[in-house]
């Protein structure tokens, strides 16, 4: 398996590649460090310095994961998305949230990457542990028309990794889930049986003082200790901005907890 990780060489970048390291060696794969340089950079022709990634370089080596660095020049969001589609199998980038260098990329506009990629991303943060193992996927019922990318995604982590998955879904008070939810549902709890990987259903009651879909679960995430959530990359149904604005508040989550987008 070949795991994309463009770089930034900030530290979020550095906690994604000791992720991107660490399922490499479970799946048997390599990782690509792939970074678009800087007009600095190509001045100085200092593509060969390792940057902040030189620990966690050395410490992939002696785990025995081969780690391919490539750098080239153009627009970052171009060249990653082009990178992408070279038989790589998923990408494993860092966010530093709307702040720091390069934050055009990494930053505000990683929903607008993981979209734009063929591939499915998972997302951590510089609050990320680097020792976090896969080992529980949560999984939340999704309304899209084809779930199939999310549950391809899901299963190839957790097949990797040798994980657990919560099929998971908020309930609120009184009212009953929709079609589509429920048809949704009844997918994701077949095809983790057919995968043979081990799953449970979570009904979460809603209060009708409700939060909203992300607070609630990164909260329920936390506390039953997960180590990502599963999402689908792009909003389903008519209200995209709160949705979008939901998928925005995962990705750049204070709690750390890493977040696996399907597109």
């Amino acid at each position: 398996m070949k795991i994309l990780c463009p770089t930034d060489h900030t530290l979020a970048t550095d906690i994604a590649l000791s992720h991107a390291g660490n399922i490499a060696q479970l799946g048997h794969g390599e990782v690509t460090l792939f970074h678009v340089l800087t007009r600095e950079e190509v001045k100085k022709k200092d593509s060969d310095n390792p940057g902040p990634h030189a620990k966690t370089l050395d410490q992939l080596s002696k785990q025995g994961v081969k780690v391919n660095r490539v750098d080239r020049e153009g627009s970052p969001l171009k060249e990653i998305i082009a990178e992408a589609k070279n038989g790589h199998a998923l990408m494993v980038a860092g966010t530093h949230g709307v702040q720091g260098l390069r934050q055009e990329w990494l930053g505000s506009d990683m929903l607008k990457l993981i979209r734009e990629v063929p591939i499915p991303t998972l997302v951590v943060q510089m609050y990320t542990p680097r020792t976090e193992k896969m080992g529980h996927i949560l999984m939340p019922v999704a309304g899209h028309a084809d779930i199939t990318p999310l549950l391809d995604a899901v299963c190839l982590l957790a097949k990797t990794c040798g994980a657990e998955v919560d099929v998971y879904q908020q309930l609120q008070e009184g009212s009953s889930t929709s079609n589509a939810l429920l048809a949704n549902k009844v997918k994701m709890l077949e095809r983790l049986s057919k995968e043979g990987i081990k799953h449970q259903e979570v009904h979460e009651p809603v209060e009708k003082f409700y939060e909203g879909f992300a607070v609630r679960t990164i909260r329920y995430a936390n506390k039953v200790g997960a180590s990502c959530i599963a999402i689908m990359a792009h909003a389903s149904g008519e209200h995209t901005k709160i949705a979008d604005q939901e998928k925005q508040d995962l990705l750049v989550n204070k709690n750390g907890i890493p977040i696996l987008c399907a597109v």
